[in-house]
């Protein structure tokens, strides 16, 4: 049975507790994960030879840190697990608003409270995740948000002049003290505050509305930005720059395997209602989507395309299927390639245009990349497959109509129509003859849209497959080609 905690500062002091800096609890934790090999930042994936190595030779030699780096790229989540890296709970004096060590208290309140109690001064016991304090900079914070402020009211009610420290009301740094203090897009804080931190980072103390009245606070300092916000919104003033002791660049997953590792561990996709068969090329098609948005001239690189579009996108393909699932009554949601085209609203508003993107229209850009997302699914897995008997049957004429409504059913009944579909699927390995019929549905429209992405079929808005039309549309652009003209 474990041993009750030390409630006064006596008991604490028998205890044998050492206090020591919140920078040196970090790097002593860190160095026990790292002997005994234990993870570090669990649920990061990608950034084990780049980001958390820079990131754990920061914390090693005692710095405070600024994750720089575009949208959706984990920099906020790894912010939060710094907290792992301190201890269970630390003690502090019992009603200190700035977590005063039992032993070393910084701040009026604690020192009164020893001298007053002496030994049997009372020790409360704070844990980890009360620690970590976390800041969204905006252009409306204040300088007392941060900082803090004098009060009024309590210099009424205690009898005490303005100057004194027990009138302040301590801003959200003092209350992070001997602990991690965390600011989000910190180019969007005003200069004015942005100078504010300039001491915590430089003397480790604070000064509150130019009264005599400084605060030497413990505290492990940690940031994140955009690049792009040092000229669309604002900037990282110099001198605070300067004082940031480690600048650790994020990035997006740098191969399409982590990728898709990190889609599906972060998307919701067992919802209970019916079991969810996700086939792996549509995965990769997803995926695939925000691999070529980000290489897509239409699109602004300097925004990023988010970790957060394929996360979305498959989410929203596996609602489509569920709600396409429990309507038909059929044993399991299986997304198929025209969901991904109802999943369309979360890749419009996860991509920042350029000028001829504007023109071209978000949407239309959506079915361009879904479509080029397939075609390289498939390259990647039967290039070079014998689909001639497929087109023919197009270009004489024939049209399927394909709606992401009809069940596996009817979908196969469908396909079964066009010469040499079913067996192409089955003999490049897309699905085997005992796979599932929704297994069947999803690689059948996986070659179809490969063909559309070659400009060898047409896909119509509504979801069906016709003969491609090579001609040049009017105001469609300057490729000429439109493979989701409608009829």
């Amino acid at each position: 049975m474990s041993q009750p905690l030390p409630s006064t500062v006596a008991q604490l002091r028998e205890s044998g507790y050492r206090s020591r800096p919140v920078k040196d609890e970090l790097r002593e934790n860190l160095v026990r994960k790292l002997r005994s090999g234990e993870p570090l930042f669990p649920g990061i994936i990608g950034y084990e030879e780049s980001v958390i190595p820079s990131l754990v030779n920061a914390i090693l030699a005692r710095q405070d840190v600024i994750l720089l780096g575009l949208r959706g790229q984990a920099k906020s989540r790894i912010l939060r697990q710094l907290v792992e890296l301190l201890d269970d709970e630390i003690p502090i004096l019992a009603g200190s608003e700035v977590n005063d060590d039992p032993l070393r208290p910084v701040s009026r309140y604690g020192r009164q409270l020893l001298e007053k109690e002496g030994e049997e001064a009372p020790v409360d016991w704070l844990p980890r995740e009360a620690r970590f304090v976390e800041k969204l900079a905006t252009p409306d914070v204040t300088i007392a948000d941060i900082i803090g402020d004098l009060d009024p009211i309590k210099a009424a009610r205690g009898g005490h002049i303005l100057a004194d420290e027990l009138t302040m009301h301590f801003g959200l740094l003092p209350r992070a003290n001997r602990g991690i203090f965390a600011v989000n897009e910190l180019p969007d804080l005003a200069g004015k505050i942005q100078v504010g931190l300039f001491n915590i980072l430089q003397e480790g103390d604070v000064q509150i509305k130019g009264y005599p009245v400084r605060l030497t606070l413990d505290v492990q300092m940690a940031f994140t930005a955009n690049p792009e916000d040092y000229t669309a919104r604002g900037k990282i003033v110099t001198p605070l720059k300067d004082r940031i002791g480690a600048e650790v660049r994020t990035h997006y997953p740098v191969s399409l395997d982590l990728g898709m590792e990190i889609t599906a561990q972060e998307a919701w996709t067992s919802r209970g209602t019916v079991p969810v068969d996700i086939p792996d090329f549509v995965a990769e098609v997803v995926e695939r989507v925000a691999f070529l948005a980000r290489e897509d001239k239409r699109v602004d690189q300097r925004s990023g395309v988010s970790q957060r579009m394929p996360i979305a996108v498959l989410e929203t393909a596996v609602s489509n299927a569920e709600r396409r699932a429990l309507a038909r009554k059929e044993e399991a949601a299986v997304p198929r390639l025209g969901d991904l085209y109802a999943a369309l609203p979360a890749i419009t508003g996860k991509m920042e245009l350029e000028y001829e993107g504007e023109l071209q229209g978000a949407d239309t850009i959506g079915r361009d990349l879904i479509a080029r997302a397939a075609g390289d699914a498939f390259r990647a897995r039967a290039d070079g497959a014998d689909m001639e008997s497929i087109v023919a049957y197009f270009e004489g004429g024939g049209a399927l109509q394909v709606s992401e409504e009809a069940s596996a059913e009817a979908c196969i009944k469908g396909f079964e129509t066009v010469p040499g579909l079913l067996p192409l699927v089955q003999q490049v390995g897309l699905a085997s003859t005992e796979a599932p019929q929704g297994w069947k549905v999803a690689a059948c429209e996986l070659v179809l849209e490969y063909l559309v992405a070659e400009r060898r079929v047409s896909r119509t808005d509504a979801g069906g497959y016709r003969k491609a039309r090579h001609e040049r549309p009017k105001g469609k652009g300057p490729k000429g080609f439109d493979p989701f003209d409608s009829p």
